[in-house]
């Protein structure tokens, strides 16, 4: 099983890179990274265990708006997805706006 992200800044029509993405359970932080260039991390596990259960990505926009000079609303997005099947590839997208954002099961 592996979890990816990928981050559009639907502002700016462009990846949000540098994004640091925390991946927690049950209160416990188990996966962390950094988006590149293009706005992904392919990977959030790494070889860690997973097992089935609630979920929960923080996305940590409040320095990559001040880095665009741009005021916003949020600091920190927090997206709660539950994992029902370990054998499939969860790929969890984030779009982003200073004053919204949206999610979806991608693929």
């Amino acid at each position: 099983m592996s979890l990816s992200t990928h981050v559009l800044d639907l502002h700016s029509g462009q990846p949000a890179a540098n994004i640091p993405v925390t991946l927690m359970r049950d209160d416990q932080k188990i996966g962390h990274a950094v988006t590149d260039s293009d706005g992904r991390i392919s990977d959030l596990l790494g070889n860690g265990a997973v097992e089935f259960g609630q979920y929960q990505l923080n996305f940590d926009v409040a320095d990559y708006f001040a880095r665009q000079a741009s005021e916003t609303l949020y600091e920190t997005i927090p997206v709660k997805f539950v994992i029902r099947d370990i054998s499939r590839h969860y790929h969890i997208p984030l779009l982003l706006s200073p004053f919204g954002y949206s999610t979806y099961r991608g693929s």
